[in-house]
């Protein structure tokens, strides 16, 4: 099982997603490197919001509690589900 992030976008997302964006990917990049998150991006329109797919609840919570997105207002709600993958290399 998995556990994917969505991320619903603030209405004001293409003015607020610049000014935080390095910070957001620096966050991300230790969860990438601990193995812990399998992918991440935004929707081709970015205003639909993002995604990320991590391998525990944990993971993903703790994603959360400290991403600059959410903590700067550029995420304005989001959910963490369980995903059954039905096929994966």
């Amino acid at each position: 099982m998995k556990y994917v992030l969505y991320y619903q976008s603030a209405d004001d997302v293409m003015e607020k997603a610049p000014l935080h964006g390095a910070a957001h990917r620096a966050w991300w990049d230790g969860f990438l490197k601990d193995g812990s998150l399998l992918m991440i991006g935004p929707f081709a329109n970015p205003k639909e919001g993002a995604m990320g797919v991590f391998k525990t609840r944990e993971a993903a919570e703790a994603f959360v509690a400290g991403d600059p997105f959410v903590l700067n207002g550029v995420v304005k709600s989001w959910q963490i589900r369980e995903w059954l993958e039905a096929i994966a290399n």
